[in-house]
């Protein structure tokens, strides 16, 4: 029985893994806050809005992790920086998420990029989740629309 080669990551990939979990479980904090901190006449719409962008970056934080564990990483126990404004009106918000989601989709391009076509699984999965990081983009550009 032949033996088929396994995919071995670069230290460069398991360290931008690493940041991505970090990264995402900076997300659940931060629209755990946000879904907390916003008021005003749409709040019910957009705490569920944030409480769903909380429980993707959940999500994303295991899938990163299941993906880093996989080929040997070890994560570390540790959140990424977050910054806090204390601007909480729903266009500070907005306008931080969106910040955020385009620091997200810097770090999956910059994981696609470091994978190269070495690993066709880990080359989707920068894709699928750069796609995801966009649509949330333009979720809250049509937001923002809105509150100019």
């Amino acid at each position: 029985m032949a033996r088929m080669s396994v995919y071995e990551p670069s230290e460069e990939v398991v360290e931008i893994l690493k940041d991505l979990v970090e990264f995402e479980l900076a997300g659940v904090v931060r629209y755990t806050h946000y879904a907390l901190m916003v008021t005003g006449v749409n709040r019910i719409s957009l705490v569920d809005f944030m409480q769903t962008q909380a429980s993707e970056s959940l999500d994303h934080a295991r899938r990163v992790g299941e993906l880093l564990t996989g080929l040997g990483g070890h994560p570390r126990m540790r959140v990424a920086g977050l910054d806090e404004s204390h601007r909480h009106a729903v266009h500070d918000i907005l306008e931080e998420s969106f910040a955020h989601e385009a620091r997200a989709i810097e770090t999956y391009r910059k994981l696609l990029d470091a994978v190269g076509d070495s690993s066709l699984l880990l080359e989707e999965f920068a894709r699928e989740m750069i796609s995801a990081e966009e649509t949330h983009l333009m979720e809250l550009r049509k937001m923002l629309r809105d509150l100019e």
